[in-house]
Parts: structure tokens; sequence; C-alpha cells
């Protein structure tokens, strides 16, 4: 109960992107996508893969996850390239000031005109 309110809190928050088209399609050709689905209806030997086999339903899920997870890097990366961005449109900017404006700091450096 307590997972499917929290799915129910969660879909709210979805975009509209995420509600129509939720899951990327796979990037597995033709020929490996036939071998998965070989491999997922063969009977595992070892434990361990027999107890994922019962967690195969949880693949949405994860695929959700990681997309989560690769958004939040993709807008960490962006995040520093528009402050590092900004830091060099303020030095321009007081390099433009400074060119404009005359004050006694100004006019105490060296001026090429």
């Amino acid at each position: 109960q307590r997972i499917l309110r929290l799915a129910e809190m969660c879909r709210r928050l979805e975009t509209e992107e995420e509600k129509v088209l939720p899951f990327y399609p796979s990037s597995l050709g033709v020929e490996e996508q036939r071998d998965a689905r070989r491999v997922l209806e063969e009977m595992p030997a070892e434990p361990l893969a027999q107890a994922m086999r019962d967690y195969v339903g949880l693949e949405r899920f994860w695929q959700r996850v990681n997309k989560a997870k690769l958004e939040e890097q993709a807008l960490q990366r962006e995040g520093t390239a528009l402050r590092e961005r900004n830091q060099q449109l303020q030095e321009l900017l007081k390099q433009y000031l400074a060119g404009i404006s005359v004050s006694p700091e100004v006019l105490g450096e060296l001026n090429p005109l």
C-alpha cells in the first residue's frame, strides 16, 4: 500500500512527456533482443539469478531511476557551465564599465590613449 501511495504521488509530478511516453525504446538490436528474451525464458541455475527473476517487473522502475539520475547529472553539468559563463560575463562587464567611466582608479592606471 505504501508503494502504491508513493507511485500515485510520483505520478502527479511527472511531466506530460513522461505520462505519454514514459520509457525509452530499447537500444538493443533485433538479434540482441531475441537473445535477451531467450535468456530470460531459461530457468537460471544460480540462486541469485533465480531471485532476480522475481524482480524482472521492476525493470521499468530502474529505467526511470536511471533516467532521472542521468538528467540530474546533465543539469548539474549545465549549471556548472552556466556559472562559469556568468563569471566570464561579469568580468567582461567590469572591464567595459571601467573603460567607459572616469574614476581616480582608472585615471591612476596606464591608459593607451
